[in-house]
Parts: C-alpha cells; structure tokens; sequence
C-alpha cells in the first residue's frame, strides 16, 4: 500500500494560542462536550495548537470528559481496563470529533497511566479495543532534549526517532521529531488511516521537537509525519530522518525498527582485537564493492544479492583473494539507485534494497567470524531534495543552508548540511556514530571531504559566502569533522575513518590536539592521479613522464595514506584499469599486473574496486554486474591469481606494511632510470627487507645490476610474469645471491633478469 497524498487543508488565518485556562472558560465550553467551538474548528481543520491540552482525558468545572479524533469512526466507548463501561462518547463533528462525559474511580490527570482508560472504537470493518495516545504525559525527559540542543550526538539516540516501549503496562510506539518551526506535526502510518488528524504531536516548545505515544504498534510499522507549516501549508508526508528502517525504494516510508538487542552477536573476540588489525602498520587491503552491483541473478530478472546472499558468496570470495576489510559505496538508504549511494536520506538506515538491518548486522557479525573487517562509505557533505526528506522539513530551511551560496551543491544538484547548526550537527555525529555501534561496523569511509574544508569548492567569485575572516576555510565543517574524528574514537574503540581528500589541506591524519582534522588515514587522490597518467602513456614516452610514478614518496609520509584504485576511476567514460593500458592485448595484461605490483610494493595501504581484479574491459554499469564470465580465459584469471597472490604477500611480509608511515622504512635503490622506466626501491622492517623491481617497458632487460642492502641468496617471492599469471615466465630462476659489489648506494648486488611490463618482488635472506 503506498502512501496516500496528504490532505488539501484549510488554512485560516493564524489564530493566537488560547491558553488552557481560556479554554476551560465557562463561556468558551460546552456543558455537553466540554469542548469550545474553537476548540473543535481546530481540531475537525488539523491545526489546533495544543492537542494535548483537549484531547484525552479532562477534568473541568464541567465535568470529566473523554474527547477523541475518530475520523471514519462509527461509535466511541470509554472504558477500563476491565471492559467496564465508564461514558459514551458522542459525535461532536461528522469530521470525527468524539467527546463524552465519563466517571472515574479518582479524577484524572495527565501523567501516563494516571487515567486507566481505554477506547472501544468501533469502525464498519470491526471493533477496535486501544489505549488513548492522548491518555500519555510528556515522554522525554528535559535533560535529555537539551543535549539534544546542545549538539550531542546522545541527546538524538535518546529522543529522535522511533521506538518501541511499553509505558505503564501499554506497549506502542514513541515517535519524536525535531521541527521547530512547525505549526503541528502528526504521526500518520497505516495504523491511522494516513490522516494527519488523527495523531497529532506535543511539541515541546523549548526545544523545537514534537513527541507521541501510539499504543498498540510495533516493530514493522509503516510511518511518516505531516507536518503543516508556520504559514499553515501543509508539505509533502516527510520520511522520518532517523528513521532506523525504511521501505524499499521506490516506496518512501519510514518503518518502525525491532529492538537491536534482537540480534545476537558472536563476534566479541573481534571487537575486543579490532584495533590491533586497523593501526598504520597493520595490513589493509581493501575490497571495495557496490552491493547492489557485486553480483546479480539474471535467472531473476537481474536481481541484486540480499544480505544473506552476499554473506554466503562475497565474504569468502573476498576472504580467498587476500583482502582484510571489505568497503561498501554508501549504504544509508537513499531514493535514486543512480547515485550508488551518495544522494542519502536515510541516514541512520541500512537500505532496504538488500534486506532488514537485523539481517546486515548478520553479514557483519558473519565477516568478522571470517576475519574479514567492514567500512562503509559515509556523506555528510550533502543531500537530495527529495519532496519526502530533509529539504525544507519544517517548512523552512532546518537542515541546510537558507542562502544558495552555502546551501546549494552545483556540482550534484544537492543541499549542504548546516552544520554549524547543534541540532543539525549531533544529527550527523550520531548517524556516525549508529554505523559504529549499532551494526559494529569497523569505520567509515567520509565522502566528498574537500568539498566541506573550502566554501568556494567549485564556485565561481560571487557565488560562495567568506567566513567570518573573510577567508575560504569553513570554520563549521572543520569543528564538525574534528569532533566526528573525536567522537569515533571515543564511542567506538577500534574504529577507523578515512577521508576522502583531494587538495593539499594540511594535517587530515594529524591528531586533533595538534591542530589536524584527526582522520586514521587519507585517500592518496595524487598519488592514484599521477600513476595512472604515467601508465596510460606508450611506453616509448613514458621516459618523459618518469616521475609521476615517484613523486608520491615526496610527499608519502605527510599522511598516513590509502592507495585507491576505486569505483571513481572505472566509471564516467574514465574506462576500465585494463582499459587504460597501452599496447596489444597481452601487453596490456602485462601492464596491469606490473602496476598492481608496483602500487602493493609501494607504501599505502591498498584499495580496489571490484572487477578492477577480474581485468574487466568494459568500465562499472552499476545497473550490470562485473563480468565474472572472463574468469574462463587465462589473462583475466591471471588478474585474479595477481591479486590474491600479492594480498598474502603483502600481509605476510612486514616490511611490506609495518613501516608504511616511517620514512626509515623506505628507500629508492633505482629512481632516475627514466630512459629504461625501470624503479627499484626497497621496503623494510626490522631485521626484514623487500625489494621491489619494476620494467615499465615490453623490452625484457637482461643482466640489469641493482644494488641491495644485504649479502646472501634474495628469494624472488613474486613475479607479475609468472606463467601462472598470463606471462613469459621470464625471470631468475627464484632467486638472486647478492655479491661484495657496490651499486645504488649498497655495499652489494646483483644481476637480474627484469621481465617486459613486470614487477618482480624479492625478499632478504
């Protein structure tokens, strides 16, 4: 059932709030309902201003009265818990106003369970039997709501959302909103019929955010809020923005989310170590994967993985290739699968396009028992104008920006979060933060970095706002990442957040208290650039573009770094990493395998996307899947061999990762061979040293002397043209035994045999 339109309202002209006193006046009451015609003009059109001060019970000079908007309703009892008869109530609007006088065992008040009521309703398709929303006092404590204010993440967990409960023996459902510049807001689902109003919402003035009780719902239920105006208008159905669970697209409704204690994790062993696995000198090598894409099931009309799927297939494939950590395109749920993810309302929700988020945090608790870690990709740069979501919530600009200059994203077509607003702020450190723990997901990945650091990011002169110092930086964004980097480690020991950064700002990876942003690592966007410009060059020029593939150890200490060969490189007309290379077709393999070579030798740790292992020809169709099917012809599978062959390399030896962030672990043996494009550098870590050769030319090179650090036999642990890989099975016969002859700085030597287009990785006595 989708949801249904909201209703065209009245809109009188704005009617000042009578007070609880005026309204009880003997002239504004009816002795028969208790109510003034105001009251019920109000309440019939769905704009009274306090709900709550005359729905449920009430006890006046005329009397103790029951009053309930009932449209479609037939008849209304009041009655205890019993069954007992306490009042009749009577149609007081064809609209579906109730009000009766009722008699209680004690008067009532308005504290939760004080007034032991219920309604019989009786509707043409049956009898109801419910507690009274309007029976229920004020549910979030005050405290609570200021940390909310405040900018406290805590305060949206403890106040924000949907949640089931059980007050005073009733169970149902507390929903709350943060809109405070609404006239009203109503809960509607299909539990009333989508009519705004019959469940309207207390707000709790101080603190701009609306609450109710609704008996008798639970985890599944479809919800969303009306939400009239100041002006009176009233807006689209809004989506919940902390929704914890959605429908799937393209339905747009909120659900009601089951308890997280429903799921049983088995993964304490892991949490308690993660940290250990996640460090700057730990392995990384991540498999990064668009989950609705990974694999599909053309027998199913080219159906997308659930979780379950994915977790019987994609955790031991990525386990059996090597990869430590799995990283998944964003997964908050959004409207258009065209954006993989990155144009995301539901901040707080896994999407609904692959199951229910009882069943991700399953494939999370799942990888963890294979030991594999889980990133997911993270946007609190900006978000769609979706009638249902964020834009304008409230009727006027809440979440982002009023002004255009920094509101409006021109490069996607979006709005930027106001996030030097506290409540808006605490709304994404605690979206963060629900990744974190709720579904101990290991880090996040954060999106689009740059474009929060500078508020003239793709903007012409006259298009942005300066700060207050008249510069470009922006102060809020800043604050905003430093705490969301504090608050992770924190709140989520272990954890890890990796930006994605573009431009030369200064200390993404240094520690907050030294004046850095406080992220564990940083896309290296440079170094990816330079590479894959050097490799796309013919050999016969490369010479001339030498060091592009050595500029990145000028800089490669300045950040703790990931190397990222990701979806944004294979998409767009960009091509595919096989795509890319020069040279007839088995050159092209040749190239490829040498470059993956040279980039798990190099300091980083590693990122690729998914069918860059594969050798895949055609660039990323997020509407396909990687074509698995080239696994049959032997130069794609060698692609595949390559990968999982250096992944074990790469974690098994140290020298390869423990010192990716010490410049003593590092060093060139051959730089400035432009004119053969061959490199040799060395890794090493204590008592342990790599080196890694590489021939960027097909010219096989023969007797080519390269200096080493030590004596004795060098064991050649890897070779990109290794038969099994697709290549000539040139090399050395395993090995190299080093002689007392100087080279490159080294005391010793030796003579090596460097396949064409290869990498050759040798380990020290």
């Amino acid at each position: 059932m989708q949801d249904k339109a909201p209703r065209e309202l009245q809109t009188p002209p704005a009617i000042e709030p009578a007070s609880p006193i005026e309204t009880g006046t003997a002239t504004a009451v009816s002795p028969a309902t208790g109510l003034g015609q105001h009251d019920i003009d109000a309440l019939v059109e769905a704009r009274h201003w306090d709900v709550f001060a005359v729905l449920g019970a009430h006890a006046n000079e005329a009397g103790t009265f029951v009053r309930a908007m009932l449209p479609g309703a037939q008849r209304v009892t009041a009655i205890d818990t019993t069954g007992k008869t306490l009042g009749e109530l009577t149609l007081l609007h064809p609209a579906g106003l109730f009000a009766g006088p009722v008699t209680f065992d004690s008067a009532p008040g308005q504290a939760a369970g004080s007034t032991p009521y219920r309604l019989r309703i009786e509707w043409a398709g049956g009898t109801q039997e419910t507690a009274d929303a309007y029976a229920f006092g004020t549910l979030l404590p005050d405290q609570d709501l200021e940390r909310l204010s405040w900018g406290d993440p805590a305060g949206v967990e403890l106040c924000l959302g949907a949640r089931v409960l059980t007050i005073d023996g009733v169970s149902g459902v507390r929903f709350a909103v943060w809109a405070p510049n609404a006239r009203r807001v109503s809960v509607v689902g299909d539990f009333n019929g989508w009519d705004g109003r019959r469940q309207p919402m207390r707000l709790r003035q101080r603190f701009g955010v609306w609450e109710i009780f609704v008996p008798g719902i639970g985890a599944g239920t479809r919800y969303k809020f009306e939400i009239a105006a100041a002006d009176g208008r009233v807006l689209p159905l809004k989506a919940d923005p902390v929704a914890r669970q959605t429908e799937r697209p393209p339905a747009t409704a909120s659900i009601v989310a089951a308890d997280d204690a429903d799921v049983t994790w088995t993964d304490a062993e892991w949490m308690a170590g993660r940290a250990a696995r996640q460090t700057p000198s730990a392995p990384i090598a991540i498999y990064e994967v668009h989950a609705e894409s990974w694999m599909r099931l053309p027998e199913e009309q080219n159906r997308a993985l659930n979780w379950e799927e994915l977790g019987d297939r994609l955790i031991p494939y990525a386990k059996s290739l090597g990869f430590t950590h799995l990283e998944f395109l964003p997964l908050a749920e959004h409207p258009f699968g065209g954006s993989w993810g990155y144009q995301p309302l539901g901040q707080f929700a896994p999407s609904a396009r692959f199951g229910s988020p009882e069943q991700f945090a399953r494939f999370v608790d799942r990888a963890h028992n294979e030991g594999l870690a889980v990133l997911v990709d993270w946007v609190p740069a900006h978000f769609p104008n979706d009638a249902h979501g964020l834009i304008e919530f409230d009727g006027t600009p809440l979440y982002e920006h009023a002004d255009p200059r920094e509101g409006y994203h021109p490069d996607w077509n979006t709005w930027i979060y106001n996030l030097g607003r506290n409540e808006v702020s605490a709304f994404m450190l605690a979206s963060a933060l629900s990744w974190l723990k709720r579904f101990h997901v290991d880090g996040l990945r954060v999106d689009a970095v740059a474009s929060m650091l500078y508020r003239d990011y793709s903007r012409k002169e006259g298009e942005w706002v300066p700060n207050s110092n008249g510069g470009r930086e922006n102060y809020e964004s800043i604050t905003f990442l430093r705490r969301l980097n504090d608050e992770v480690h924190a709140h989520a020991p272990g954890a890890i957040t990796v930006a994605e950064e573009s431009t030369s700002w200064p200390g993404v990876t240094a520690p907050v208290a030294e004046n850095g942003l406080g992220f564990d690592f940083k896309w290296n966007m440079g170094w990816m650039h330079d590479t894959l410009n050097f490799m796309q060059c013919d050999p016969l020029y490369r010479q001339y573009h030498h060091h592009e593939m050595t500029f990145g150890m000028v800089y490669a200490y300045s950040e703790r770094f990931v190397l990222p060969l990701s979806h944004d490189e294979v998409v767009h007309g960009k091509g595919s990493l096989l795509g890319k290379m020069p040279g007839d077709r088995w050159q092209r393999f040749a190239n490829l395998r040498a470059y993956l070579g040279f980039m798990w030798a190099h300091p980083g740790k590693k990122l690729l996307f998914m069918g860059g292992e594969l050798g895949q020809l055609a660039e990323w169709n997020h509407d396909a899947m990687p074509h698995w099917h080239l696994l049959d012809d032997d130069l794609h599978a060698g692609i595949q061999r390559v990968v999982g062959d250096l992944n074990r390399l790469y974690t098994k030896e140290p020298a390869l990762h423990a010192s990716d962030s010490d410049p003593d672990g590092f060093f060139w043996l051959v730089e400035n061979d432009s004119a053969n494009s061959v490199f040799a550098f060395a890794r090493r870590e204590g008592d342990s040293t790599v080196v890694a050769i590489t021939n960027l030319t097909p010219v096989p090179r023969e007797h080519y002397r390269i200096g080493l650090p030590h004596e004795g036999y060098w064991r050649e642990v890897l070779n990109t043209d290794a038969a099994l890989y697709g290549g000539t099975n040139l090399g050395n016969g395993g090995g190299v035994r080093a002689s007392a002859e100087p080279a490159h700085g080294q005391p010793w030597s030796a003579t090596f045999t460097l396949p064409p287009l290869a990498t050759l990785i040798i380990a020290s006595p």
